[in-house]
């Protein structure tokens, strides 16, 4: 089966965003230094705070995810979404790391909805809770884990590990309902889910707290700091609900072998 043109593209093209994210590079490039020489500059008990904020913002996410998201409406408006972001982004900017606690919640909330609206632009149902949850996972592609090898960091690899995750979590909102599922975070299916997103984001919110501290930067660089993470995120949930909405036209299989076939020989 040969798929058309037009789809062979559009597979090559969200390849490109899925397995070379750009996320720390564009970062590094608006700071002008090294993100890793900029986390050693962390002051004393940043990962706390990072860790702490992380996990406030993912659950505040959670909390989004299952009860507000609209499943109706129409095509994205990705600038709208980047005006807002940037706002809370010089928020947190001029006050420093103690403000990521929150400013974080806040700011993934927003990106969460931008995600949503591209999900439900490739025709996803937001109705469905594990489509729901689908949109919170997109935090952990292109934001690798300490662990990750260039194996480990793939797409469908980190698609796969995720999707039991998923599945487990949906069933559990679908049998308790969201309110009580909600109100019982203790859950194992919930903070197994949490946990592993947490596991891959934190990397990309340390260098985000990174380099919102370059003191030359201040608010505007939080702001130009949180427009690069919306765009980010943006490009990787476009990316990622087009490959499953091309799935389910054309075929998990064959859609994965145009996908590798689009990637480095030999």
């Amino acid at each position: 089966m040969t798929l058309p043109e037009d789809v062979t593209r559009q597979i090559t093209d969200a390849r490109q965003v899925l397995e070379h994210p750009s996320l720390a590079i564009r970062l590094a490039d608006k700071v002008g230094a090294p993100l890793e020489y900029l986390v050693k500059k962390l002051p004393g008990g940043a990962q706390e705070i990072i860790i702490g904020a992380t996990s406030k913002a993912l659950h505040a996410a959670l909390d989004v995810a299952l009860r507000t998201l609209d499943r109706s409406g129409g095509q994205p408006s990705d600038w709208l979404h980047r005006a807002a972001v940037a706002a809370t982004g010089a928020a947190g900017g001029a006050f420093g790391l103690p403000a990521l606690a929150v400013e974080l919640p806040v700011s993934l909330t927003l990106m969460l909805r931008s995600i949503a609206a591209h999900a439900r632009a490739q025709g996803e149902d937001l109705g469905a809770v594990a489509t729901r949850l689908e949109c919170l996972t997109v935090f952990a592609y292109g934001s690798p884990s300490p662990g990750d090898d260039a194996a480990d960091s793939a797409y469908f690899a980190v698609r796969a590990a995720f999707a039991r995750s998923v599945s487990k979590a949906a069933e559990y909102v679908a049998e308790q309902g969201v309110a009580k599922a909600l109100g019982e975070r203790s859950a194992p299916a919930l903070v197994q889910l949490i946990a592993r997103i947490a596991q891959r984001v934190g990397v990309s919110v340390t260098d985000k707290a990174a380099a919102q501290l370059v003191p030359v930067l201040g608010a505007a660089g939080g702001a130009v700091v949180n427009t690069i993470f919306m765009q980010h995120y943006q490009s990787v949930g476009r990316a990622h609900f087009t490959i499953r909405r091309l799935e389910r036209v054309h075929g998990a299989d064959e859609v994965r072998r145009v996908y590798d076939l689009a990637g480095p020989k030999g």
